[in-house]
């Protein structure tokens, strides 16, 4: 794959005013060329429906390894489609083997909404993810709760989708009593999703784990759960600001 015209793209858009503030927002020493998400969303709609699969896996590929800010997000929205065909295992790899590059919350993010339709194509690829709940990387660690999200969102679950969810509850409840910001977050935003689904087990997941969530993550768990009681702490020191 010839990465030179698809550069010459995002280049095109570049704002190095916006630069400074990307770097300052990310905090990630990387290139930046400040083109918007809009921008990249439009770039990559238009990839998307030029490229066979084969070639969007390959430009996906090398755009990721440019480890320019803008490129690695244009490489993860290439992957981001519910349905690929045919669905093999070559942008499952892909994605995959992004998973220990992960170093900021928006590149993280976008592969992993990627992920997420790549693991509801086929939901045997959870024995992956669990590989990365497992993993002593912290951005693995969260991936693999970002990845899996959709797990939270079915209100008829069935059998095997209920399976799914206790068996990522567990990865989740794993990672405490380490009282880390980024997965602390990453816990709350995954309970809290699941509160407005089936609020009776996002509730016994925040009691059962209470003493090992920080406050600022109890209080976000149970933002769509009005009734649940929170319990008052000032200890609020290791929050992120991923909004």
């Amino acid at each position: 794959m010839n990465l030179t015209p698809y550069m010459a793209q995002l280049n095109a858009l570049a704002d190095p005013t916006a630069v400074d503030k990307l770097h300052s927002a990310h905090k990630v020493d990387r290139p930046y060329l400040g083109v918007t998400n809009p921008q990249i969303n439009d770039l990559t709609k238009t990839w998307r429906a030029e490229l066979s699969l084969a070639d969007r896996i390959s430009l996906a590929d090398a755009l990721w390894q440019t480890d320019i800010f803008e490129a690695r997000l244009a490489a993860a929205k290439l992957l981001t489609q519910a349905r690929l065909r045919p669905d093999d295992e070559a942008a499952w790899q892909l994605i995959q083997s992004w998973v220990p590059d992960f170093d900021s919350w928006a590149i993280a993010d976008h592969a992993c909404m990627a992920a997420q339709k790549r693991l509801l194509a086929d939901p045997q690829r959870l024995d992956v993810v669990e590989s990365w709940a497992q993993s002593g990387e912290l951005w693995s660690k969260r991936a693999a709760l970002v990845a899996t999200l959709p797990w939270t969102k079915q209100d008829n679950p069935k059998p095997e989708e209920l399976d799914a969810r206790e068996r990522i509850l567990g990865w989740a409840a794993g990672y405490l009593p380490v009282k880390n910001g980024i997965l602390q977050k990453a816990i709350a935003w995954w309970v809290r999703d699941l509160s407005r689904h089936d609020p009776a087990r996002a509730a016994e997941f925040i009691e059962a784990n209470r003493t090992h969530l920080k406050p600022y993550a109890i209080k976000e768990a149970a933002r769509y759960m009005p009734d649940f009681p929170l319990e008052a702490a000032a200890d609020d020191t290791d929050a992120t600001s991923e909004d």
